[in-house]
């Protein structure tokens, strides 16, 4: 049994067409998505709409909440040194959420916390919350704290945009990458392959500056943080 999970495409049409073209190629029996699907890119509704029309189930991620269900999304005190980030963060969510149309944002609304599928725990970053999840400098007892209530031999999260794959006792621990806005690095995407439950990320070249110049073509707001974001694949100050 072939499984994908494909997490965090952010709007990205150009990434996810070489994604689709590798899976292609991959052939899995099932693909899910990890959540965080529209926002921060420049085709968010061509993304909603593909996935829709794909079949694929998956997961709710946070900016999914944020734009679908903005009143109950509590962000942090705005300190001086995070506040440019957060108001950049809803400007870009104002802009996709006006884009997506009120049909989209109910579908994003309905998505749910989490996945099954047989050994496989599907989560956007953790089971309480689509905002918090483990970095890989975690430690062991700290993946046990958050993922071990699922009872999962695999558990499998997005969100953090950095990909590995982590054994902690009897769990296998996967973060998928993301198909866009890389932070490892790497700018190329990454999606999960699971062949008979044994984990393996892909990674896949494509365009950036193709979706750079999108970004900028259809008036985004902070198209150039973006594009700064897409080209180093490290987090970057708006």
């Amino acid at each position: 049994m072939r499984i994908a999970v494909v997490s965090d495409i952010h709007g990205n049409l150009t990434a996810f067409e070489a994604v689709l073209a590798d899976l292609r190629e991959m052939s899995p029996d099932m693909i899910f998505h990890g959540g965080d699907l529209a926002d921060s890119g420049s085709s968010p509704t061509e993304i909603v709409d593909r996935i829709r029309d794909l079949g694929w189930p998956g997961v709710v991620g946070n900016t999914d909440e944020l734009l679908a269900k903005p009143e109950s999304v509590k962000l942090p005190p705005r300190s001086p040194q995070v506040k440019p980030i957060w108001d950049a963060i809803h400007e870009m969510a104002a802009a996709t959420r006006e884009r997506l149309g009120d049909a989209r944002l109910a579908w994003l609304r309905g998505l749910p916390r989490s996945q099954r599928y047989g050994a496989l725990t599907l989560v956007h970053a953790s089971p309480e919350s689509a905002w918090i999840a483990p970095n890989p400098e975690w430690t062991d007892a700290q993946f046990e704290t958050v993922y071990a209530g699922l009872r999962s031999p695999v558990v499998v999260y997005g969100h953090i945009h950095r990909s590995f794959v982590r054994n902690v006792s009897a769990m296998t621990v996967v973060n998928c990458g993301s198909v866009s806005l890389s932070l490892d690095g790497d700018p190329r995407s990454a999606y999960l392959l699971l062949d008979d439950a044994v984990p393996a990320i892909r990674r896949v070249e494509y365009d950036s500056e193709k979706e750079v110049k999108a970004l900028r073509g259809r008036g985004f707001p902070h198209a150039e943080w973006l594009a700064q974001t897409l080209r180093a694949a490290r987090p970057q100050n708006p």
